[in-house]
């Protein structure tokens, strides 16, 4: 009876003292938190496995010393050398995601000029993932190593690991191609957290990264996840490989008769007045002439794909309604004979506004414009949108 509450006894008091020693060492930490914040967050995060992992082994270190000999003792110190590596694994994991959550915090994606930025935390991020899910396994090997039968079973199929390899390869070839190129998409940088990207005939952003998909996250917020194993194969495009601003276009057909001087005057007017516009490019070209008709290409640029989409928008818009407004006698012409009774005065459309209306944008002007452009936030932090054409 004495050795039983011997045991208790020595148990006991290693836990308490184990406790005692995590909480003291919890307060400093916390203290020096005030100062430090890899102090604050190793408190925050690494309290409850440190302090699992060092009650656990203080338990099983009276144990081994206090407790002699009892029914079933064999059984209840292999429980505890498993849940000591579990605890300790659990330990080293929180004190590596620690370190990556430092990373992440010092390489902050939500400034200006993000580029390098957002490439260390695609990396980060991905070696998170590879962190975890490696710790996992070593714990699970070593706490499988533990039981002498399953030793004893790895030395006699060791002769014939190669063929099992080699099926096992063969039945996940799929899986293991979306984990190296998981890998080879962090580290080649191809494409990033954030990037701005046309994929599959959609325009949208990437919104995360995994050993096996890529979800892309679609201007109007559908989500397309593709395997990481289509950015190693298949051709797509990067509108933020190496800096955000774009180019695009706004097409309008008019009569051969039309004078295109006034009208490329207008589109420097539409550009000058318009905060979209980035002071780079502003031309208007004519890029057909057939079918009776002659095509306009207005090419502007923007900071980004989201303000290039609204100015598209804005320069077609006050082109057309000067147009209507200066040069209706331009504008195409369709002939056919009509019975007086058909003939039909045209209506006069309303003038554009001097600047476009919130509610003719879509990812900027207004709080929902601003918050879905500050969703799909390029290099610089504004709103790409749907492709140039």
């Amino acid at each position: 009876m004495s050795s039983v509450l011997t045991a208790v006894l020595g148990v006991t008091v290693a836990a308490g003292a184990a406790v005692v020693l995590v909480e003291a060492a919890h307060w400093a930490m916390i203290r020096i938190g005030r100062r430090s914040a890899l102090a604050a967050d190793l408190a925050r995060t690494m309290h409850r496995p440190f302090l699992v992992t060092v009650t656990l082994v203080a338990v099983q270190q009276a144990i081994r010393v206090f407790a002699g000999e009892f029914p079933g003792r064999a059984g209840v110190v292999h429980a505890l050398v498993l849940l000591v590596i579990a605890a300790f694994a659990w330990l080293v994991g929180a004190l590596l995601l620690v370190l990556e959550d430092m990373a992440l915090a010092r390489w902050r994606t939500d400034v200006p000029d993000n580029l390098r930025r957002r490439r260390i935390k695609t990396q980060v991020v991905m070696l998170r993932r590879v962190t975890v899910a490696a710790i996992v396994i070593l714990a699970a090997g070593v706490m499988l190593m533990t039981f002498p039968d399953i030793r004893a079973l790895g030395a006699s199929v060791l002769a014939s690991a190669g063929l099992i390899s080699v099926i096992a390869a063969l039945a996940a070839q799929s899986t293991l191609g979306n984990v190296f190129a998981g890998l080879q998409l962090a580290f080649s940088d191809a494409i990033r957290v954030d990037d701005v990207v046309v994929v599959e005939a959609e325009w949208g952003r990437i919104e995360e990264i995994t050993l096996t998909y890529v979800a892309v996250q679609i201007w109007d917020d559908r989500r397309l996840i593709l395997p990481t194993s289509y950015f190693t194969t298949k051709p797509f495009q990067n509108w933020t490989r190496n800096t955000s601003a774009v180019l695009g276009t706004a097409e309008i057909d008019v009569d051969w008769s039309t004078p295109i001087e006034p009208l490329r005057a207008e589109l420097r007017r539409v550009c000058e007045g318009s905060e979209l516009w980035d002071k780079r490019v502003c031309v208007l070209q004519v890029t057909e002439a057939t079918g009776g008709m002659i095509r306009l290409r207005a090419l502007v640029s923007a900071a980004d794909a989201g303000a290039l989409w609204d100015l598209r928008c804005l320069a077609r818009e006050r082109l057309v309604g000067w147009m209507w407004e200066h040069q209706r006698g331009t504008l195409p012409r369709v002939r056919a004979q009509l019975d007086d009774e058909d003939r039909v005065a045209p209506s006069r459309p309303a003038r554009a506004p001097e600047d476009s209306p919130e509610d003719a944008r879509v990812f900027s002007g207004g709080d929902d414009g601003e918050s879905r452009g500050a969703a799909f936030g390029g290099v610089d932090g504004h709103a790409p949108a749907s492709a140039a054409r």
